[in-house]
């Protein structure tokens, strides 16, 4: 979910940070590059650190700016399909509930909330299922898995499915629940005649 990545990049230094110390020059010039920023490859990139080996300037002509390779490090947060996270219940809707992972918001339709029929009451805010009873509302803590990821150009346009359905997911008190018994598949009644082939 948080990754450290090194990455080497070349940064133009605009004469506006001559006066300063080139190492928090550079470091100011990546972090306006590179925070809250959506990567494909990376994920999306929370914080700059650590710039280190920034090389001499150079200088190319007709630009006032020098150009430097430097190296530095990222936190990053990257999810995967499959994947199985925490996160806190930040919206809830007609069709489903938004869960706050980290930086990004993952959305739960209604169908994958719980394997119970579920209805929405938009007066009390509240996700209630019709035979379990469970409730789902703002500011609850749930466990989901990740379905499906698409990431685009930004962060707001980024869209994360979760599922809240199998066993060991959802709200804590949904997973302490004691199981129901199920008649294993196959039993039949003693006594009872074995089904012929015809």
């Amino acid at each position: 979910m948080y990754y450290i990545d090194t990455i080497k990049d070349s940064v133009s230094v605009s004469p506006i940070y001559f006066g300063e110390n080139i190492d928090e020059g550079v470091e100011k010039i990546l972090r306006t590059k590179y925070e809250r920023t959506l990567d494909k490859d990376l994920g999306i990139i929370l914080a700059v650190f650590n710039v280190r080996e920034i090389s001499d300037g150079r200088i190319i002509p007709g630009d006032p700016s020098t150009h430097h390779d430097v190296t530095f490090d990222i936190l990053a947060f990257k999810l995967e399909v499959e994947e199985v996270v925490v996160g806190e219940v930040s919206e809830l809707a007609d069709f489903g509930c938004f869960i706050r992972i980290g930086p990004i918001d993952g959305l739960v339709h209604m169908s994958q909330i719980t394997s119970d029929f579920i209805s929405y009451d938009r007066k009390a805010g509240v996700f209630v299922s019709r035979n379990t009873g469970r409730s789902l509302k703002k500011g609850d803590v749930v466990f989901g898995k990740v379905s499906s990821i698409s990431l685009k150009n930004s962060i707001g346009d980024a869209k994360i499915a979760l599922t809240m359905r199998p066993d060991g997911l959802g709200k804590y008190e949904w997973i302490k629940e004691p199981k129901k018994e199920r008649k294993p598949m196959g039993s039949r009644p003693r006594g009872g005649k074995r089904p012929t082939k015809r």
